[in-house]
C-alpha cells in the first residue's frame, strides 16, 4: 500500500472504529462490522481497534481489539445499552492508539464525542449507516419526533469526509433528502458457503411438527415493532381469510414477541438460529417475509436469495436494490396488507413460479460477496487517509 500521512512505510493504517453495540446484542449492522474488522486483520495493512458499549454476556466473540465503554441501558429497550461519550480512560487509550482515521457506525452520543474528537485533531472521518433511526417514532407513537430526528442526523452526516451507504437506494435517500454531501457504497455480502440452496432438508421440518405439503411463509429477525410485525400478522390473517392454507415460521426473538405470537397464534416460533441452522430454517421456507421499511440493507433478504426462495417485500430501501420484481420475488407497497397476501396466494397456487423465482434470486445473489464489498470498503480508508492532510 502507499505510505499513509503520519505513518512509515509498509505499517498498517490505524483505524478507530466506534459502535453503539458491537457484539452484546446480534443483529445484521453489527455482523456487517465485524465482518468488516475480520478481513482488516486477514489483509493486514489496516490495524482496526474498536470502541463501544459491552455487557457481562454478549451474544457473540468479537472480531479484534474491543476497548468498553462505559454505558446504561436504554428505558423500555434494556437489551440496548447507550453509550455515555468518551470518558478520559478512552481518550487516552485513543491518544495512544493514534489512529489515523475514525470510523462511526452509529449517530448516538458515542458517535458524536468521537467526531468532535477526530475533528479536532484534524483526521478523516467516514460514518456508516445501517438502519432508519428515523423511522422508529413511527411504531411507538412518537412519530412527531421525526422532523427532530431527521434533523439531528443531518448535523451528523451532513459535514463528515464520507457517508456509507449500503445501497444506491439508501445513498438517494441521503443525497435527496440533504443529510449527506460525500456518499460512497459500502454494500453487504451473504456467505456462499452456508446460504444455498442444497441446505434444504425435509427433516427440518418434520422436526417442528410441519408436513411437508405445507404452503409455508417464513420471517427472520429481530421481534421488534419496527421490523413490521404488525403487517405479518395482518398478512397471515388476510391470507386464511382468502383460504389460502398456510403455517408462519418465525425465526428470531425479541421483546415484542408475546404481543407478536398472540396475535398469529398458528405460527411455529423457533428462537434465534445461526449458521447452518438458520440457512436450514432459510432453506425449509416456501416463501419469505419482509415488510420491513426501517432496513437500510436487506441482510435476511439476500440470506434468503442465496437460498433459492422467492421473496415478498415492502419496496423500500432495504429490499428494493436485491429484489427484482416479477423476476426473483415480489415488491409490494410498504403496509399494502392485501397486495401483500396477494402475492403469497400467487406462490401458493403455482409451485413452478415458486421454483423459478427462487432459483432467480440465487443467481442474484452470487454477486454479492463479502470478501470483495469489504475490500472495496478496506480501500477507501487507504485512499481518504493518503489524500487527507496529515493532522
Amino acid at each position: 500500500m502507499n505510505p499513509c500521512p503520519g505513518s512509515s512505510a509498509g505499517q498498517p493504517l490505524r483505524l478507530a472504529l466506534f459502535s453503539g453495540n458491537y457484539n452484546y446484542v446480534k443483529d445484521g449492522a453489527n455482523q456487517a462490522l465485524n465482518r468488516l474488522v475480520a478481513r482488516m486483520l486477514a489483509r493486514g495493512d489496516v490495524h482496526p481497534r474498536v470502541y463501544s458499549p459491552v455487557s457481562a454476556r454478549p451474544a457473540f466473540p468479537p472480531a479484534g481489539d474491543l476497548v468498553p465503554v462505559p454505558s446504561v441501558p436504554i428505558p423500555g429497550r434494556s437489551e440496548y445499552r447507550l453509550a455515555l461519550g468518551l470518558p478520559r480512560s478512552v481518550r487516552r487509550d485513543l491518544e495512544s492508539f493514534a489512529p489515523q482515521v475514525v470510523h462511526l457506525s452509529a449517530p448516538d452520543l458515542l458517535g458524536h464525542a468521537a467526531k468532535r474528537w477526530a475533528r479536532a485533531r484534524g483526521l478523516p472521518v467516514v460514518a456508516s449507516v445501517h438502519t432508519r433511526f428515523e423511522t422508529y417514532g413511527d411504531y411507538y407513537r412518537l412519530g412527531w419526533l421525526r422532523n427532530r430526528a431527521e434533523a439531528l442526523l443531518r448535523r451528523f452526516y451532513f459535514d463528515l469526509d464520507e457517508v456509507w451507504a449500503p445501497s444506491e437506494g439508501m445513498a438517494r435517500v441521503l443525497r435527496e433528502g440533504g443529510f449527506a454531501r460525500r456518499v460512497a457504497i459500502w454494500s453487504r455480502g451473504v456467505d456462499h458457503a452456508v446460504f444455498h440452496p442444497a441446505v434444504r432438508d425435509p427433516a427440518f421440518r418434520t422436526r417442528l411438527g410441519l408436513s411437508a405439503g405445507e404452503f409455508l411463509v417464513g420471517f427472520v429477525g429481530r421481534l421488534v415493532l419496527e421490523k413490521g410485525l404488525d403487517v405479518v400478522a395482518a398478512v397471515s390473517g388476510r391470507l386464511t381469510a382468502l383460504g389460502v392454507a398456510h403455517r408462519l415460521l418465525v425465526v428470531g426473538d425479541g421483546p415484542a414477541r408475546a404481543r407478536f405470537a398472540a396475535s398469529v397464534p398458528q405460527a411455529v416460533f423457533t428462537g434465534f438460529l445461526t449458521g447452518p441452522d438458520l440457512a436450514r430454517a432459510y432453506a425449509a421456507f416456501d416463501v419469505f417475509l419482509n415488510p420491513s421499511v426501517t432496513e437500510t440493507f436487506g441482510n435476511v433478504t439476500l440470506e434468503a436469495m442465496a437460498c433459492g426462495i422467492p421473496v415478498v417485500a415492502a419496496d423500500a430501501v432495504g429490499s428494493s436494490s436485491l429484489v427484482v420484481d416479477g423476476a426473483t420475488g415480489r415488491l409490494i407497497p410498504p403496509g399494502d396488507v392485501e397486495a401483500f397476501a396477494r402475492a403469497l396466494a400467487a406462490y401458493a397456487a403455482d409451485p413452478g413460479l415458486r421454483l423459478a423465482h427462487g432459483r432467480a434470486g440465487h443467481e442474484r445473489a452470487l454477486a454479492f460477496d463479502w470478501d470483495r464489498v469489504n475490500d472495496a470498503a478496506i480501500d477507501r480508508y487507504l485512499d481518504l487517509a493518503a489524500s487527507f492532510p496529515a493532522g
